[in-house]
């Protein structure tokens, strides 16, 4: 079945899938926290749908005109390794360098913690381009937080 990207909120479907992912967004204060985000205009928001069912959420954060930060993804468990991951990312830097972005960010939890779940996400972001760029301790959370970038090529 094709999976479709829309630019939709769907707050909803940001709880459902983040506490289906209890290895990555196992604290309830923070599902809240994104749930709240999904609803706020300062993100960007990317719905990955198959067959009318949301499966995948994006957030993107615009902090300077040249980067911009990507504050969550995720995908249903059920839906993991279809693809949707990836067009996501490449729907949210088709809009960025189209508007002119350079740089896209994102934090996940460094390599320094040891964590099967973390390490798959940190593979996902190498293989979308993101390089990492450094790990910080007490930046996101008391751990090691890396910061991954792409560098993007704006349509002039």
């Amino acid at each position: 079945m094709t999976i479709r990207i829309d630019y939709a909120r769907d707050p909803a479907a940001v709880r459902r899938i983040l506490e289906a992912l209890p290895e990555w967004f196992g604290d309830p204060e923070s599902i809240d926290q994104y749930v709240s985000d999904a609803r706020n205009n300062d993100f960007v928001s990317l719905l990955a749908r198959q067959g009318g069912t949301t499966i995948g959420v994006a957030m993107i954060r615009r902090h300077f005109a040249e980067s911009a930060e990507l504050h969550l993804i995720a995908i249903d468990p059920k839906s993991r390794g279809q693809g949707a991951g990836q067009a996501l990312i490449e729907c949210a830097v088709a809009g960025l360098e189209e508007d002119g972005c350079l740089l896209f960010s994102v934090h996940t939890v460094g390599p320094s913690y040891e964590s099967d779940s973390y390490a798959q996400t940190r593979s996902f972001y190498r293989a979308t381009d993101f390089l990492p760029l450094e790990e910080h301790r007490n930046l996101d959370w008391t751990g090691p937080t890396l910061i991954l970038v792409r560098r993007l090529v704006p349509v002039l």
